[in-house]
């Protein structure tokens, strides 16, 4: 099947000139244990009825946890993790009546997947664990049922969050706590992961409360830095296990380019349908991951609609799935996609996690999804033990997405990125010792289990938080302040957005109808007044924007135009921390102080600004991390000679040229340090007050900052050695959306120079690879 479909590409003259590459990966082997894995008769009957072999890593998982190691499993998805760590849970707890575990997974789908499966075990072993989700879905007449009996339970985060200041309720399972299981952990990164850090060590207070010390299991896709990951998140040492025995079939991977030959109107969301309607044609069951729910549903619409007329029994084998479905939808859509009744689905990420749906023909990626780890996840639904699968990624007219297309070596030879948790965060930190000291009396001993560098930070931020009255210190402890808390009406932990750095969302109101949440900055840029807003496919014209109640009042309104604000940066260095020369090149790290200023929009219709508008918005003031590097006064001179004579002032030239470097980092750092483009800000000074030169700044886009720079800064060069190829593989001639143009910068472009850029870029490359 799968090498019909790809003659048939290669015969296809419109499929054929759009294929960059195709990279054959071979199959592999299962690796079986051969040892006994000597299981309490219930489980192993369970194994042996169904027919079920320990793979090697499954075995070494097994081995570990008894031995009381904390275990990090890092391997690709569809190798088996649940089972390995699942099997040495069930064990204890069939032999320990009174042990009890917790499972947290980022998604409410996924919990209530993977229920099912433990449930089945339960039943068919009458191990009498009583597993139960507990999330915001619960039932509150189940809930006093679940506290009292449950010994295995399945939450997420947030609930996490807020159940821990009603710990007195949960005192036998906390008491009697021997395992904390953390699924899909490289959800937990950059804010989340910062956050998640620190409500794993008010986890571990609560446990050490009750007298309890549970070992820790970490499940997580291939990551490059799984020991410093897995600590960083818990606290503690772990065994990592990275070798994988699971099987998987030979796979086909297609780099597509939409873009690769000159036609009048290329798009990605065109092809994207064209090739999924080939595969189901050609009896393949495909999965096709959108970037977002609006284009999931379109392309699941459109293919339904085209095979309607030809093959009536095919288009009613075509859905679409994304967060918003009811539970019974979704649950419906998984049986039957596992059982074969669905032959096409188009999904958001939501289906990218580890949700039981069996194995499928085909996977189609419209659109890299900004890390490894999510391309391998969603490439991983395809191909399991023997079966041979096609991979498709299409590629947006965006420099990332083409660089790939051009050099997929760099994809295919990369190791899989750094997960960034960073712990030295003091906005984040400030909020959970507030959570932390409501939930418990912090003594002066506990410090330094909240993991800071430096213990003093946490322990200044606790006197900041006792000088303003919200904690007390009496008995030897410090304590949430009670009438602090009558003043409020909400207790701390509702005050703490774990996605979030500054916690306080903006609220997004139709009429009467709440719509969202999204956040300060979030809101400057997409919500402030006249703005349209995009909601699930529809769009809002924003009529208010109540900055000190945070709500943003909107109309919904059918319209053919979008709005993009405008911002004004300035940035001061704080301090300096490290510093590399590279020739004449100053690269430094260290404090900064940003203020970000939106001060207009621009209407854009048809690709066209039909108007530019002010805006009166406060600035956006925060502290944060960042480096940044200096440009020669040789370069600017070699430029000004390069470029002869032009009718462009050359100061507007350079300027433009530094805005062209800063847009290309922005797009390729990510690949680096695994962030959105948003988790990022940048900025171009032609003469800084601090280091009198032109200098570039790129920055964490968060309070204090989250880590990002940091690593950044380590792997400069490679970021500045793929910037330029990026430029010098673009085949356009004046820049495009592929090089120097990006939409997720809100910066005046209007002074772009392709060739300026490159050569500067080229210059910065030259100098830093002889380095």
């Amino acid at each position: 099947m799968t090498q019909e479909i790809l003659t048939y590409f290669q015969n296809k003259k419109y499929f054929r000139d759009r294929i960059e590459h195709i990279e054959e990966i071979p199959p592999r082997r299962a690796r079986y244990s051969i040892e006994d894995p000597n299981l309490p008769a219930a489980l192993s009957d369970y194994l042996d009825k169904n027919n079920i072999k320990l793979y090697t890593h499954q075995y070494k998982t097994l081995q570990s946890v008894r031995s009381g190691e904390n275990v990090c499993i890092t391997t690709p998805t569809s190798s088996g993790k649940t089972l390995s760590f699942t099997l040495p849970v069930l064990e204890d707890l069939t032999l320990n009546e009174n042990d009890t575990a917790l499972y947290l997974y980022p998604t409410k789908a996924l919990a209530n997947d993977q229920l099912k499966s433990i449930l089945k075990v339960d039943e068919e072993c009458e191990l009498e664990i009583n597993p139960a989700k507990y999330d915001g879905d619960t039932p509150k007449s189940e809930r006093p049922k679940i506290k009292q009996t449950s010994r295995l339970i399945l939450t997420n985060p947030y609930e996490l969050h807020l159940i821990l200041p009603w710990h007195k309720q949960w005192e036998r399972f906390f008491r009697n706590l021997k395992y904390i299981i953390i699924d899909e952990a490289h959800q937990y990164r950059g804010v989340f992961g910062s956050n998640m850090a620190l409500l794993i060590r008010r986890l571990k207070r609560i446990c050490k409360f009750y007298g309890s010390d549970p070992q820790f299991i970490v499940s997580t896709a291939t990551l490059a830095n799984p020991q410093e990951f897995s600590e960083k998140l818990t606290g503690l040492n772990f065994k990592i296990i990275d070798e994988n025995g699971a099987p998987s079939g030979r796979k086909y991977f297609i780099f597509y380019n939409p873009y690769k030959v000159a036609s009048k109107n290329p798009s990605i969301h065109t092809d994207t349908q064209k090739l999924f309607k080939t595969y189901i044609e050609n009896d393949m069951q495909t999965i096709c991951f959108e970037i977002s729910r609006k284009m999931a549903e379109v392309v699941a619409l459109r293919s339904k609609k085209e095979l309607q007329n030809t093959n009536l029994k095919l288009a009613n084998q075509i859905t679409a799935y994304r967060a918003g479905y009811t539970v019974d939808e979704r649950k419906k859509i998984e049986d039957d996609l596992k059982n074969g009744k669905i032959r096409g689905i188009v999904t958001t990420n939501a289906l990218e996690l580890g949700i039981n749906i069996g194995s499928l023909d085909s996977v189609m990626i419209a659109g890299y999804p900004g890390t490894l780890i999510s391309t391998w996840q969603q490439a991983g639904r395809a191909g399991r033990k023997n079966q041979e699968s096609i991979i498709t990624l299409l590629a947006f007219q965006n420099p990332l997405d083409q660089y790939f297309m051009k050099h997929p070596k760099v994809f295919f030879n990369k190791t899989h990125e750094h997960a960034i948790i960073d712990l030295n965060n003091r906005e984040i930190l400030r909020g959970h010792l507030k959570c932390a000291a409501y939930e418990n009396p912090i003594r002066y001993d506990e410090i330094e289990n909240f993991g800071f560098d430096d213990e003093g930070v946490v322990f200044d931020e606790i006197s900041d938080l006792e000088m303003e009255g919200i904690l007390k210190y009496t008995h030897d402890v410090w304590k949430y302040d009670d009438e602090k808390l009558l003043k409020q009406d909400k207790t701390p932990n509702f005050e703490v957005n774990l996605s979030d750095v500054r916690s306080e969302p903006y609220k997004v109101f139709n009429g009467h109808q709440f719509l969202e949440e999204m956040s300060e900055k979030q809101a400057f840029r997409e919500a402030h007044e006249n703005a349209v807003l995009i909601h699930n496919g529809d769009t809002y014209l924003v009529r208010e924007m109540d900055i000190a109640n945070k709500r943003i009042y909107v109309k919904k309104v059918d319209l053919d135009y979008y709005t993009q604000a405008l911002k004004e940066i300035d940035v001061k260095i704080v301090r300096e921390e490290k510093n590399q020369k590279f020739n004449d090149i100053t690269l430094s790290y260290g404090k900064l102080n940003v203020k970000e200023k939106y001060d207009r929009f621009n209407t854009i219709h048809y690709s066209k600004i039909s108007s530019s508008k002010k805006l009166n918005l406060p600035p956006l003031n925060f502290k944060t991390q960042g480096f940044w590097f200096t440009i020669p006064y040789d370069i600017k001179e070699e430029l000004k000679h390069e470029m002869g004579n032009t009718n462009i002032k050359f100061n507007d030239m350079f300027m433009g040229a530094m805005q062209g470097v800063v847009n290309i980092m922005l797009s390729v750092s990510p690949f680096h340090v695994m962030c959105d483009t948003y988790d990022l800000g940048g900025v171009t000074k032609n003469m800084h007050e601090s280091t009198l030169n032109a200098t570039i700044f790129i920055y964490d886009a968060f309070e204090d900052g989250v880590g990002l720079t940091k690593k950044a800064f380590k792997l400069f060069k490679d970021i500045i050695k793929m910037s330029y190829e990026m430029i010098h593989d673009c085949e356009c001639s004046d820049g495009c959306p592929a090089c120097i143009y990006t939409s997720q910068q809100q910066t005046d472009d209007k002074n772009l120079n392709k060739k300026a850029t490159e050569f500067i870029l080229k210059r910065l490359y030259e100098i830093t690879k002889d380095a």
